[in-house]
């Protein structure tokens, strides 16, 4: 992640302030910037349901058992510690009914070296202040062997948890049992092919699922327990794109990047890319202005059209491209 990182500051150091424009036509905003020097490496985002305006996040790795309240104007106004919990590679966060947050110890840069990773679950505070609280953990494994994952989704009706692996081939979107145990272990089961994610988010009526990658993201109609691609979103360019969340009103999707003093970008949806409960009061889109259909439902697609890189995608390539020349023909030198 430190390599894509440089490469990002980068892309965007050749590019200029356009590359991170402070609005943007499709009324896409910054939303709001953390200011606690404790988020520097914010890797999961969930709008709370009992508090509008407040969004939980947590840095990611090792930096200890804490999960972050911030409020829309970037500030933290209250941090939780779940008790006993030692966390290994923290990378998502999700809302699940009744109000449970569901903190994911799911990251595994080796892609295998850990045989199980871990889930704890949480009440959302009633009160925003400094607390510590009880966790519940679950463990789990996937059916095809240990992987790297970064995102988690709770469904805000079934409560069935879910999440999708981080690999550029073979990525999965992987589903967990109907209820998770707290004595065994939990298999989840892959049920659809996807691509890079770095994080995911359902619909606030559950709907819409949201997966995003550190250059694309992409919404999908969630029908049957399946996802059905209906096209791409429009993330802003960020320093390490790996947080989403849905706005609690459904309306609206907010991304976030790792980083000192990092913002989160608020996007609007249009559309069938809003979800069911929103499509009644939505204002009508031109047809030119809508997302392309990527086709039938179905299964997420492998490598779909709508997630292929764009002209500042290939710049980086092509920085990443001279960085490796140039580090092979120092190690000739000095070889």
């Amino acid at each position: 992640m430190r390599l894509c990182s440089r490469l990002l500051v980068a892309l965007l150091l050749v590019l200029g302030p356009t590359a991170l424009p402070a609005a943007a036509a499709d009324g896409s905003r910054v939303e709001f910037t953390m200011s606690d020097p404790r988020i520097t490496e914010s890797s999961g985002l969930a709008a709370s349901s009992a508090h509008p305006g407040v969004y939980w996040t947590h840095n990611d790795s090792d930096d200890g058992p804490y999960v972050y309240a911030v409020d829309s104007q970037g500030r933290t106004v209250a941090t939780v510690t779940l008790r006993g919990v030692k966390p290994r590679d923290v990378e998502a966060i999700a809302l699940g009914p009744d109000r449970q947050l569901y903190l994911a110890d799911i990251g595994d840069n080796f892609d295998g070296a850990w045989p199980e990773v871990w889930i704890y679950r949480f009440d959302e505070p009633e009160q925003l202040r400094d607390q510590t609280v009880d966790a519940v953990r679950y463990r789990v494994r996937y059916e095809d062997g240990p992987r790297n994952a970064e995102a988690v989704m709770v469904h805000p009706v079934t409560g069935r948890v879910y999440i999708a692996s981080k690999r550029e081939k073979g990525g999965g979107l992987y589903q967990g049992p109907e209820t998770l145990s707290e004595s065994g272990t939990n298999t989840f089961r892959k049920i659809a092919e996807v691509p890079w994610v770095t994080d995911g988010a359902f619909s606030p009526d559950g709907s819409r699922l949201v997966l995003r990658g550190y250059f694309w993201a992409n919404v999908y109609r969630w029908k049957d327990g399946l996802p059905q691609l209906l096209g791409p979103s429009n993330p802003p360019l960020q320093r390490q794109g790996e947080s989403v969340t849905f706005s609690s009103d459904g309306r609206s999707l907010l991304f976030g990047s790792e980083g000192k003093s990092s913002s989160v970008w608020r996007v609007p949806l249009r559309g069938e890319q809003l979800p069911d409960n929103a499509q009644e009061t939505a204002t009508p889109v031109p047809t030119s202005s809508r997302a392309p259909e990527a086709g039938a439902g179905g299964s997420a697609a492998k490598s779909p059209e709508s997630t292929k890189p764009g002209k500042a995608v290939t710049l980086l390539l092509v920085v990443a491209g001279v960085a490796v020349v140039a580090g092979l023909r120092k190690k000739r030198r000095t070889g």
